[in-house]
């Protein structure tokens, strides 16, 4: 029995900021003319229209819990500590929230039926940490086996759903929740460095979920039947794309020429992956790119020859929640299975990360979610509103 994801869910925290609001907030804690340009020009360019954070601190009329405005205004760069604080605090949170939310909805599955949970995030770290709340809080069983990957970055999902796959290849009984939990909002870097200013106009908050077994799909409910999964490097964008410790937070390398590093080198490390399973490019019907910001996407899609809507799923979650780190492929995937008008199509899956690092997968997705009437029933709703 092939191994399915079944269900996503996805959750946000509360706090919501659009790309104007923050880019005039970032504009006004620097003193130079030209970052300033700098500031307005990346922000105008992101793709992104709305982020969310877990952190409140820049809304009108609330009191600064982590970015206290120093004597000038700017705001003082928080600790490490204080940042994972919070990060330990609104995880915990947002974890129990989601797989709450994952469980009510995922079609034939209960919280006792949990064996695995993968939880899947770069941005903090606590022990016990939101794996074990979620046991606590739901009622899962004591013995439900917990991984956590730590670290990756945006590519980690994939990682993330390997790993679940091969339980489930390993044990047919078994039933996985993989969440992938990001609140990168909690690492901004009051500096001028330019890769901190990309950063700072890309990064979110958002966490997804996801139900993986060997179990027979719901029928009528969409789902991904899981194919392959590939990681390749590129060695040469070693230095172009990082995360590391520092003391305040966590800091971001993230060179402008990613996006040209990816786009010179994806179509044929995805041919070769593609070429190893008995398929070529030409054999993928629809795509879930991990928009790590519009240059990223217009190059893949470049790239790879692909129609002008190819994208438009992670065009749409990028707008929407700009990147969330690891959580937000799952955001594209669900967008899919949500949209899907077909009953099958080959989808093919992508993700980059510190390394560089390049992760791809390919699922099988089947079942429809839209609802197709008849040719005859199309016409004559037309022909009516034409009238």
């Amino acid at each position: 029995m092939p191994v399915c994801i079944h269900h996503i869910s996805t959750e946000v925290p509360e706090f919501i900021y659009s790309q104007a609001f923050a880019r005039d907030c970032m504009m006004g804690w620097s003193r130079v003319p030209r970052t300033k340009r700098m500031i307005s020009a990346i922000h105008d360019r992101s793709g992104i229209e709305t982020r969310h954070s877990a952190c409140g601190d820049f809304l009108p009329g609330r009191e600064p819990e982590l970015y206290k405005p120093g004597p000038d205004g700017i705001p003082i760069s928080p600790a490490t500590g204080d940042r994972n604080a919070l990060y330990a605090k609104a995880a915990r949170e947002l974890a129990v929230k989601l797989a709450r939310k994952t469980l009510d909805h995922a079609e034939g599955f209960t919280a006792q039926d949990i064996t695995h949970i993968v939880f899947v995030s770069c941005t903090g770290f606590v022990n016990p940490g939101p794996d074990y709340h979620i046991i606590r809080e739901l009622g899962l069983s004591n013995h439900v086996q917990r991984y956590t990957l730590g670290f990756m970055g945006c590519y980690a999902a994939f990682p993330g759903l390997r790993m679940a796959a091969q339980f489930c290849e390993a044990d047919p009984k078994a039933v996985v929740l993989v969440m992938c939990l990001e609140l990168c909002t909690l690492h901004l870097q009051i500096d001028e460095r330019a890769d901190s200013l990309l950063a700072n106009s890309l990064f979110a908050d958002g966490a997804a979920a996801a139900i993986v077994s060997a179990r027979k799909p719901v029928p009528g409910r969409p789902a991904f039947v899981v194919r392959d999964f590939n990681t390749s490097l590129v060695t040469s964008g070693e230095q172009d794309m990082a995360w590391t410790i520092g003391n305040e937070g966590f800091n971001m390398v993230l060179s402008s020429y990613s996006p040209d590093i990816i786009g010179s080198n994806i179509k044929q490390m995805l041919s070769d992956s593609l070429r190893a399973k008995g398929m070529s490019l030409e054999d993928i019907q629809e795509w879930a790119v991990h928009p790590g910001g519009r240059a990223i996407l217009d190059r893949v899609e470049e790239s790879l020859g692909l129609a002008p809507d190819a994208l438009n799923a992670s065009r749409e979650i990028l707008r929407g929640y700009g990147n969330m780190s690891s959580a937000t492929v799952l955001f594209v995937l669900k967008e899919l299975l949500e949209s899907a008008d077909t009953e099958r199509a080959l989808t093919g899956a992508m993700a980059f990360g510190p390394g560089l690092t390049v992760e791809t997968a390919v699922f099988e997705r089947i079942g429809c979610a839209v609802v197709q009437l008849p040719e005859a029933v199309v016409e004559e709703e037309a022909e009516r509103l034409a009238a």
